[in-house]
């Protein structure tokens, strides 16, 4: 199983790469963290170049079965969030090679 990065995970790099202290690290990626967050409550797309960018879509109701008795239930409209991965991080995920975002092959 693959491992999951933390928060702590994310502000010991912040702090490692950047200089600032520990503190100050955590508190630069909550500050991320909840932008990001309050963005997508607004509604608003957050796009971060070469990564990818999250959306809240919208979805109706609908006709849901119940898989175990096979009785229908009305599924209620709600907010959903959508992430789609850039290409470039979609390359470097599959090993891809890139240069200035453009494919060596």
């Amino acid at each position: 199983m693959a491992e999951t990065v933390t928060r702590a995970q994310l502000s010991e790099v912040v702090y490692q790469e950047v200089g600032l202290s520990r503190n100050e690290s955590a508190d630069l990626v909550e500050t991320v963290l909840e932008e990001i967050s309050t963005a997508l409550e607004r509604g608003e797309s957050v796009k971060i170049s070469s990564f990818g960018s999250f959306s809240v879509r919208e979805k109706g109701e609908r006709i849901g079965r119940n898989p175990k008795t096979g009785e229908e239930v009305p599924i209620l409209p709600r907010r959903v969030l959508v992430f789609r991965a850039s290409h470039v991080l979609k390359d470097r995920i599959n090993g891809v090679e890139t240069v200035d975002g453009e494919d060596n092959a």
